[in-house]
C-alpha cells in the first residue's frame, strides 16, 4: 500500500539529510527512506517524524496529508 506523503519535499526544503532527521526522530534512515518512498509507518513514527522538522502534532496534514 503506498500512502502519499510530503516528507521528502519538506525535509530538502528544512535542509535536512535523511541521516540528520533520522537522529533528530530517533528512527532510522531505512524507516525515513520507506516512508519518503510512500510506505505505511506507525502514528507513533509519524508522530516522532513531525516533530523531529519542528512542526507541531496539529501540522500533521502538511506532511501526511490522508
Amino acid at each position: 500500500m503506498i500512502n502519499h506523503n510530503n516528507l521528502k519535499q519538506i525535509r530538502a526544503k528544512a535542509m535536512l539529510s535523511k541521516a540528520e532527521l533520522a537522529r533528530k526522530a530517533e528512527v532510522s534512515v531505512l524507516t525515513i527512506t520507506r516512508v519518503e518512498q510512500g510506505k505505511g509507518c506507525r502514528m507513533d513514527t509519524q508522530r516522532k517524524i513531525i516533530q523531529a522538522l519542528g512542526l507541531k502534532i496539529t501540522e500533521k496534514d502538511k506532511v501526511f496529508p490522508d
